[in-house]
């Protein structure tokens, strides 16, 4: 694909442009990979703008204190174009997603794929892999993917937008258990369900279970990583992030714009406050206030965010 630079620089919201806008661009790279050609497109934040030195030509997006940094020492003898933005990372995922990216495509499902009779979705708007199964009652929304071998149980509800990794199960049963006269442990019915609301994306071998009663719910833009498992009867709420391997115990309720980092436990029944953060390999055994950092086993408050 070849796009000409001046496309891509009216596609962003460019703060200063310094080149050659009749550049062709035709491939998209990272700054740390060591090979960058004229036709070549990256960024660079500014905790990594030393490494900038080591290029000599290529379009760079940047931000406007890595550009002024730039001045000081670029002699406009490289053919650099640098393309200054406001947020170098976010318009370089503009780029990504605009021209280089092969979007999904709806209208498909597997051969393979076993979706029950009662389940009502729109054949035309969905992307279903093979062997994915999808049991009776789910309502799955438009635009909606579901990866190969993932498993759909009774009743959940996918929203619009939603993507779901493969080998991840939705609706699973709980692992709630109570103690009976003889000191055996009996599954308590979950006869609940999950909803994950509009744009949810789930990543890869991921388990949410449902609730007792009630849903497990996960709110409009959250994000879930790989290997994460979310408990019955949980609570997420809007633009919050679950990065890889964590979990979350039942019963909890996780506010909006939370960042629950890699390898977090949080214990059963936990209410985390809005814009809050927990830091890695964190074990949360009490409440979490909004907008604070806490990070350690068990967590601690670091400092207000």
């Amino acid at each position: 694909m070849e796009i000409a630079l001046s496309n891509i620089i009216a596609s962003l919201e460019v703060i200063a442009f310094h080149g050659d806008e009749n550049t062709i661009v035709s491939e998209i790279v990272a700054l740390d990979n060591g090979v960058v050609t004229d036709a070549s497109i990256l960024w660079c934040s500014d905790k990594f703008k030393e490494k900038l030195r080591g290029i000599s030509c290529g379009n760079v997006i940047v931000s406007e204190e890595t550009y002024s940094w730039i001045l000081e020492w670029d002699d406009n003898k490289n053919p650099i174009n640098w393309i200054v933005v406001n947020n170098p990372r976010a318009a370089f995922s503009l780029v990504l997603s605009t021209y280089f990216y092969k979007a999904d495509k709806f209208g498909q499902v597997a051969d393979s794929a076993k979706i029950h009779s009662s389940v009502k979705f729109d054949r035309n708007t969905v992307n279903i892999g093979e062997n994915v199964v999808v049991e009776e009652g789910v309502v799955i929304g438009d635009n909606v993917k579901i990866g190969h071998n993932s498993v759909i149980l009774s009743d959940c509800v996918l929203g619009n937008n939603v993507k779901i990794g493969s080998n991840s199960t939705v609706g699973g049963s709980g692992f709630g258990y109570e103690v009976d006269a003889d000191g055996l442990y009996n599954l308590i019915p979950h006869i609940g369900n999950v909803v994950l609301k509009d744009n949810v994306e789930i990543g890869n071998g991921v388990a949410i279970d449902r609730a007792v009663l009630g849903s497990t719910l996960l709110m409009e833009n959250v994000k879930v990583d790989n290997l994460v498992h979310i408990s019955h009867g949980v609570k997420v709420g809007k633009n919050t992030l679950i990065i890889a391997n964590a979990m979350i115990a039942g019963s909890c309720d996780v506010g909006e714009n939370v960042w629950i980092s890699p390898s977090v436990s949080v214990i059963q029944k936990v209410k985390i406050g809005d814009n809050s953060l927990i830091g890695v390999g964190s074990v949360v055994l009490k409440d979490v206030d909004e907008s604070v950092i806490v990070a350690g086993v068990p967590a601690k408050k670091i400092k207000d965010k």
